[in-house]
């Protein structure tokens, strides 16, 4: 479940907030969200891990493909050299995008994270019947920037599920 539907399931719970005898039921739907709240988390910190070593792989290609280019070059072999060099700018390239993509998984976990933790609070004052449920607290991001880190999210995720289908083509073909 994505952060907008998360989003529009608790936007529906607040809704109802002013009914007293309904408080059962918006406690219970606010579990219902921590629950996958603290789901997505899990799925985050596993993308975030994937990417990281996703990175650490792309960063010992692009290492590789340096020296091979510096030792084509020492050599005199300028045909090695040329090539090493577009393999050293398609490295490059592959690495910079994988640093942008775990940076965008680490602001999407914290904010999922900073929403948990707000949400918890509430949940448990309400348990405690000290409170009642109030609107989730500003996470520091406009609603531009958590747009943009949703649909950053979604595509990464996208090229995640191509990729490991690619790779599971690849293993049932033998290649």
């Amino acid at each position: 479940m994505g952060l907008d539907e998360l989003r529009a399931r608790l936007d529906s719970l607040l809704a109802g907030q002013g009914l007293a005898s309904d408080r059962r039921a918006r406690t219970g739907g606010l579990h219902e969200v921590l629950v996958e709240l603290k789901v997505a988390a899990g799925q985050s910190r596993d993308a975030l891990a994937a990417a990281e070593r996703e990175l650490a792989n792309e960063q010992q290609r692009l290492a590789d493909a340096e020296r091979r280019g510096r030792l084509a070059e020492e050599i005199g072999d300028a045909e090695t050299a040329r090539i090493a060099g577009d393999f050293t700018g398609r490295h490059r390239e592959r690495v910079e995008l994988l640093l942008r993509k775990v940076a965008v998984i680490r602001d999407e976990l914290a904010y999922v994270e900073r929403e948990y933790q707000s949400l918890a609070a509430q949940y448990q004052s309400m348990r405690q019947g000290t409170g009642d449920v109030r609107p989730i607290a500003a996470s520091g991001l406009s609603d531009g920037e958590l747009d943009l880190l949703q649909s950053r999210a979604e595509r990464e995720a996208a090229e995640a599920a191509v990729k490991a289908q690619l790779e599971h083509l690849k293993k049932k073909l033998g290649k």
